[in-house]
């Protein structure tokens, strides 16, 4: 199944909220208005701060701001910033270890083509977009 993990999940989550509010706050202050336990909001900070999708502002008064526009920070880069390298198999990431049964892979190539459309797709949601007051899509009524 193709799933982001809960770290990536809380990240997003800290990156809407700061998008909602555009003001520089500490960890402290980001844990207590999500829920995200501040040692979690801690660590994502600091790896959103080392992508540029997150800048830290030093002194008094300081803590995490978002380090671009939202409409510029698409899902694609939020994901990114803290999995890596979006791939669904590991021939289309271009690691060193082989699958094993490349030479005789009927997908092999193929994959590159369905990652390249699921980036795109991830790649044409904004940070603005996830943060609006509506979601983006109507939920079907059950």
């Amino acid at each position: 199944m193709f799933r982001i993990n809960r770290m990536t999940d809380y990240a997003v989550v800290l990156l809407v909220d700061m998008a909602r509010k555009r003001t520089v706050r500490s960890a402290q202050q980001i844990a207590a208005e999500t829920g995200v336990p501040l040692p979690t909001v801690s660590k994502i900070m600091k790896t959103l701060t080392r992508d540029g999708l997150v800048t830290s502002v030093r002194g008094a008064g300081g803590g995490y701001a978002l380090g671009r526009e939202p409409g510029v920070i698409t899902v694609a880069d939020m994901i990114q910033a803290v999995e890596g390298p979006i791939a669904l198999t590991s021939c289309v990431e271009e690691a060193e270890e082989e699958c094993g049964i490349e030479s005789l892979c009927p997908m092999h190539g193929h994959w590159t083509q369905v990652n390249t459309a699921v980036r795109g797709a991830l790649a044409t949601v904004s940070l603005a977009d996830m943060a609006a007051d509506q979601p983006m899509f109507g939920v079907p009524a059950q």
